[in-house]
């Protein structure tokens, strides 16, 4: 069981980065709190009382003993304190969490998990979660793949820490576009049983790096489905680590596919500008419209007569994201040696430059 006292959660939702302590003298309780603190990849500072010369106020979360409530009724205020406790029938504790100000009051072994998960945000250094873009296909051959390739070199070459996502296990492997199939690093069949919580920091170091960014992309193996927890584990720790996460979607809506729709802040569907793309993009954005809010369309020319990039943003009632005009990179994607956009030059990596300049306003804003 964990319930909330207040919403002040200064310290631990700040990002800062720390070692979390820990205030008991009952033995049981303290065994089972550095278990937890173990689980979550965190070393803690473990004190009877307030510690002096300011580790109490320093300490990013602090894990109070129910045995040492009454030891700090004394102790200045301060967010991301948790009064721990084993009676799930003592209706006493949440008076001595309210004199003690603490946050939340959890009783073991009921919230363990959500502890594990509130220490490992501690250990990660947690802050503003990474805005994440997805993009899929109007139409197969639209230039999806290649446009997510581009929006994460552009972002890595703008300095933002960025990860790449290849959610469609039929598209050939987005480090084959990138140049690095033969890339040290893990793939998605590595993650396939994941469950709970994935440490964002262990799951960066473990992608190949290519271009100054990490890509999580498929093998050249048998497994071609990865079960919708282990996608939301691993997209959840991927945003963990802030900056920027780009997601190439497949043209189709599964349940793996619905979690990872479920975890973006925008999508990008790409539209080439025929009648017979306009018609199948308007059933791509039916179905990812179901999960996803903020669907916008980028049009890629040319464009067939009577149709601008207006008039099919009209026709599917989306707001238009930009124009992608004629470039060979989105035609004939992997041909030069360079990754798209990787020059800062050309219409794509000027889309891309102005797609992040407005999208990372907006997120500012929010």
């Amino acid at each position: 069981m964990a319930g909330t006292i207040t919403q002040d959660q200064s310290s631990a939702a700040g990002g800062r980065q720390g070692r979390p302590l820990i205030v008991t003298e009952d033995a049981d309780l303290l065994d089972d709190l550095l278990r937890l603190c173990a689980a979550a990849g965190a070393t803690p500072e473990v004190h009877h009382g307030p510690p002096e010369r300011g580790g109490w106020e320093s300490a990013p979360l602090v894990l109070v003993g129910d045995d040492a409530a009454r030891r700090l009724r004394g102790a200045p205020r301060r967010g991301g304190l948790v009064l721990v406790g084993r009676d799930q029938d003592d209706s006493g504790v949440w008076r001595r969490a309210v004199e003690i100000g603490a946050d939340h009051v959890l009783m073991l072994p009921d919230g363990e998990q959500w502890l594990v998960d509130r220490i490992a945000d501690v250990a990660e250094g947690v802050g503003r979660p990474a805005l994440t873009v997805g993009v899929v296909g109007g139409r197969g051959g639209a230039g999806a793949s290649t446009l997510a390739c581009a929006l994460a070199v552009t972002s890595a070459r703008e300095g933002l820490r960025t990860l790449l996502v290849d959610a469609d296990p039929l598209g050939g492997g987005l480090d084959v576009l990138l140049g690095g199939e033969t890339a040290e690093g893990l793939r998605w069949p590595a993650f396939a049983a994941s469950r709970g919580r994935v440490g964002s920091g262990a799951l960066e170091e473990s992608l190949p790096e290519l271009h100054a960014l990490r890509v999580l992309s498929w093998d050249r193996g048998d497994c071609l489905a990865i079960a919708p927890q282990a996608v939301r584990a691993v997209l959840a720790a991927a945003r963990r680590r802030g900056g920027t996460v780009v997601v190439d979607l497949p043209r189709r809506l599964d349940d793996g596919v619905a979690e990872a729709l479920a975890q973006l802040d925008i999508g990008l569907l790409v539209v080439p500008a025929e009648l017979r793309a306009v018609a199948a993009a308007g059933r791509i954005a039916s179905a990812v419209g179901m999960v996803l809010s903020d669907l916008r369309i980028a049009v890629r020319g040319p464009y067939a007569p009577g149709l601008d990039d207006r008039e099919v943003s009209r026709l599917l009632g989306l707001p238009l994201a930009g124009e992608l005009p004629v470039e060979a990179a989105l035609s004939r994607p992997g041909e030069g040696k360079a990754p798209p956009g990787a020059g800062g030059r050309g219409p794509l990596a000027r889309f891309c430059k102005e797609f992040w300049e407005r999208a990372l306003v907006e997120a500012g804003a929010a």
